[in-house]
């Protein structure tokens, strides 16, 4: 069993990336699924209705979401019916949405769960007792088991990485958009990334145009970020899975830029 998951898609940009790369992924790897994070794909905050269609149009079997889930408020309108759709579990209870869902390809399920980290983040419920909590009501029923660590510090996705080695299929980290070349497979068959990187623009700065970006550095006064334009990047992991156990045997970084055309 084989996963492709695609890093933070980010605008128009980001959408345009996965509609080009995505048929000469599919041909390659075969993947019997395809998740992507979503939470930057309306104009790099949140996601709407027209957008989670348009990634599911394109071959997208699930979406993970982040920090950035509500930002467009008429997600609110949609986010409970979509259950191929997850945000964060940690959230307070009572969120619109679901933390974790089952995504069915023919006879294959994976279980998709999303968590929010806390370092520099907002203070949200402990990431590492709700997905032990998620375990417990799932670990008998079901095999492949992927969890998108949506967070800011690397020591943070360490540890989670560490929490569930041997518990889930893999866990990946998202967020930072920049691809981290640590990817493994740990000791006790988890796969592990600290961050899949970004899919969308390659020439701004974490897919926001640069000159306003650069400009709140040097004078520490309000900007408004928007999402840069020009060539895009695609970064992804190809996860392969056991069949018998449902843990990870192998997981490999997936990097692509627009200009190049093969895909070797």
């Amino acid at each position: 069993m084989r996963i492709l998951f695609i890093g933070d898609i980010v605008g128009a940009v980001g959408r345009k990336a996965l509609k080009a790369s995505l048929p000469g992924l599919k041909t390659k790897y075969n993947p019997t699924f395809i998740i992507a994070n979503g939470e930057n794909a309306a104009a790099g905050r949140g996601i709407t209705l027209a957008i989670t269609k348009e990634l599911f149009e394109m071959g997208v079997h699930g979406i993970t979401m982040g920090n950035h889930t509500w930002d467009q408020k008429e997600i609110f309108d949609f986010i409970d019916r979509e259950a191929r759709m997850v945000r964060p579990a940690n959230f307070p209870k009572g969120t619109p949405g679901r933390g974790f869902t089952t995504i069915k390809v023919k006879n294959e399920e994976l279980v998709i769960v999303n968590l929010q980290g806390r370092t520099f983040l907002p203070p949200l419920d402990c990431p590492f007792e709700k997905v032990d909590e998620i375990l417990e009501e799932i670990k008998d029923k079901h095999k492949y088991i992927l969890v998108d660590f949506h967070a800011e510090a690397t020591s943070e996705k360490l540890a989670m990485g560490w929490h569930l080695d041997g518990k889930v299929s893999a866990v990946v980290g998202t967020h930072t958009h920049v691809q981290t070349h640590d990817e493994r497979v740990l000791p006790l068959g988890t796969a592990y990334v600290t961050d899949v990187g970004m899919t969308g623009p390659r020439d701004g700065i974490l897919g926001m145009e640069k000159v306003s970006v650069m400009q709140k550095f040097v004078t520490q006064l309000p900007v408004r970020f928007v999402v840069d334009e020009g060539k895009w990047h695609f970064h992804a992991v190809c996860i392969d899975l056991d069949p018998n156990t449902g843990l990870a045997k192998k997981i490999q970084l997936v990097r692509k830029d627009e200009d190049q055309i093969l895909f070797d």
